[in-house]
């Protein structure tokens, strides 16, 4: 028990700690890779001592000062020794207290970093995503549809380009905000879609609720930002539903059929509230274009049916604002339950090849096939979509969805 006490308790440390010690130690040089080999030997020899010696009345400073003299090593046979302080300065110390530069939280002010404009657009979410919230590049490209090695390599270039390029890695004021805006909410929004993917197949991480709190506290930033409001709203409305998306056996449940009495009421009236504060003054973003989708079916709680004909014309929206993959197979999922299932499929045929490759778009096709009465195409199609499945909860699911298609039940007499 001890052990594994320890074992959470620096996990719990690690991911508190791990930006502003990265931070400090990429600052002299800008070699980010380094900084972040340093900082996980340094966690990684917490996790033979800890347990051992027990854990230091400092954590954080403790592992700075295992991961500073790593650094110090590189540093001198380069000839580059950085100001790196003796002491580590405590969250909270006026040197480097987060209030100074008016960014409260250290990861949201280090996502403000690697949202630097001299740093290439592709490049940012994933920087981000890696460096900040410490997530592997193969997360990262199942999320962005980018193939494990393409995204490595790009995360490698973005490092070494912070490194050669001499880009500053210095937390900006809440005056450089506005240019960096659009960057940060999507790794956020990026943080968020990881955990959805990942959240059935593993433990929780919690990256999920870290999403929606940085979402939210990005509003409190930039008040007046009514994408920021939508982003807010998006993830509360969609995280308000997260506890029931399995059944009491960990099966996943479809949105349509989710019991809303599990709904989680906080998340939702926050949702609400930062759909309402996004206003309605100017054309909607992609983001409260999304939120609105999301507050469509959240009223089911109350009114017990969808708004299908809403749903489509905001995502209709949505695509012509910011067309992608995803957005294209919500739309033929919502002009299916308006028009029926064969213009559903039309409008999964405007994705083109990407779409046999691409697990939501096939199992959407298996569905309206079946529906359509179109048994053989619809069972070649779920196959396709379990060859790209690999959560064991929405396995069953396409399971038993081919087997229905493969035996339908007779209609009632």
């Amino acid at each position: 028990m001890e052990d594994r006490l320890t074992s959470g308790t620096i996990e719990d440390v690690a991911r508190t700690a791990r930006p502003r010690l990265v931070a400090f130690l990429a600052a002299p040089d800008g070699d980010l890779a380094a900084a972040e080999d340093a900082v996980s030997d340094a966690i990684e020899r917490a996790l033979v001592t800890w347990p051992r010696d027990g854990i230091p009345d400092r954590p954080e400073a403790w592992l700075f000062s295992v991961a500073r003299n790593r650094r110090r090593d590189s540093w001198r046979a380069s000839g580059r020794l950085g100001p790196i302080p003796e002491d580590y300065p405590e969250p909270g110390d006026p040197a480097v207290d987060d209030s100074a530069v008016g960014i409260p939280d250290q990861r949201l002010a280090l996502l403000a970093v690697a949202a630097h404009p001299a740093i290439h657009p592709a490049a940012r979410t994933p920087l981000m995503l890696n460096t900040v919230l410490n997530l592997t590049a193969e997360r990262i490209g199942a999320v962005m549809l980018v193939p494990k090695a393409t995204m490595a390599a790009r995360l490698t270039r973005a490092k070494k380009q912070i490194r050669q390029s001499d880009i500053p890695f210095e937390v900006p004021g809440v005056d450089e905000l506005p240019d960096r805006l659009a960057a940060i909410r999507e790794a956020i929004y990026a943080a968020y879609s990881v955990e959805w993917e990942f959240s059935a197949a593993e433990p929780r991480s919690g990256l999920a609720g870290e999403a929606v709190f940085l979402a939210e506290l990005l509003t409190e930033l930039v008040p007046g930002d009514p994408e920021s409001h939508g982003l807010a709203a998006l993830l509360c409305l969609s995280a308000c539903r997260s506890g029931a998306r399995r059944d009491e056996r960990g099966d996943l449940v479809p949105l349509a059929a989710q019991d809303t009495s599990r709904w989680d009421d906080t998340l939702l009236e926050r949702g609400r509230e930062h759909l309402r504060l996004a206003g309605a003054t100017e054309p909607p973003g992609p983001y409260r274009l999304q939120a609105a989708v999301q507050a469509v079916h959240c009223a089911r709680r109350e009114t017990g049916v969808t708004d299908w004909d809403s749903v489509r014309r905001l995502l209709a929206g949505l695509r012509r604002l910011a067309p992608t993959v995803g957005g294209t197979v919500a739309l033929a999922i919502a002009t299916a339950e308006c028009e029926g299932p064969d213009a559903g499929l039309g409008v999964l045929d405007e994705i083109g090849p990407r779409a046999e490759w691409f697990q939501p778009a096939l199992a959407a096709r298996a569905r309206l096939l079946a529906d359509s009465g179109r048994r053989g195409s619809a069972l070649d199609a779920y196959d396709r979509a379990l060859i790209l499945t690999t959560e064991p909860a929405e396995r069953r699911y396409l399971e038993r969805a081919r087997d229905a298609a493969r035996c339908p039940s007779p209609p009632l007499s």
